[in-house]
């Protein structure tokens, strides 16, 4: 008799939405950053989607995106089908709310915060994606900070206000 624990079961972030949409939010990543691969757009949109879904378990978190993984929620926001659809699963519409780069606000305990969410929310980090914004080994266009309540946030971003799905 084996007394041996299974593992956790680990979420697929790739299941939130169908195959024909993280293809074309694949593509987009790809199409926005000329000469990525097609396997790091997929890595990029599969940890924008885990960061949207850690983000609806955990509103009040003040999770924020690596530069890398907000390249992949910018090309998610841009299919809003898909992204209507998805938030409104998770439960909570997750508004994005840019601010131009300035290193000086980074805050490195917030990407520290977003990869336990994430794993909290069931999935594995892909941790290379997941470098401060002056990290640039994995060039991508985005170029926008995310501003904690109330000053880039000034609407009730939890799951029972107004701007719930």
């Amino acid at each position: 008799m084996s007394t041996a624990q299974e593992a956790p079961a680990v979420a697929d972030a790739r299941s939130l939405i169908t195959g024909a949409e993280f293809a074309g939010v694949a593509a987009t990543v790809q199409r926005n950053n000329p000469g990525m691969a097609l396997d790091m757009a997929e890595r990029i949109t599969t940890e924008a989607l885990k960061f949207v879904a850690a983000c609806a378990a955990s509103p009040r978190s003040s999770l924020k995106p690596s530069r890398t993984v907000d390249e992949g929620w910018h090309a998610l926001i841009l299919h809003t089908v898909p992204y209507a659809r998805l938030c409104k699963k998770l439960g909570l519409f997750v508004h994005h709310t840019p601010e131009p780069p300035d290193t000086t606000r980074h805050d490195p305990d917030a990407l520290n915060r977003t990869m336990a969410a994430i794993t909290a929310a069931g999935y594995d980090v892909d941790v290379a994606l997941w470098k401060p914004p002056t990290d640039r080994s994995i060039p991508v266009a985005a170029e926008c900070e995310h501003t904690e309540e109330p000053k880039g946030c000034s609407f009730d971003c939890g799951s029972s206000g107004p701007n719930a799905a």
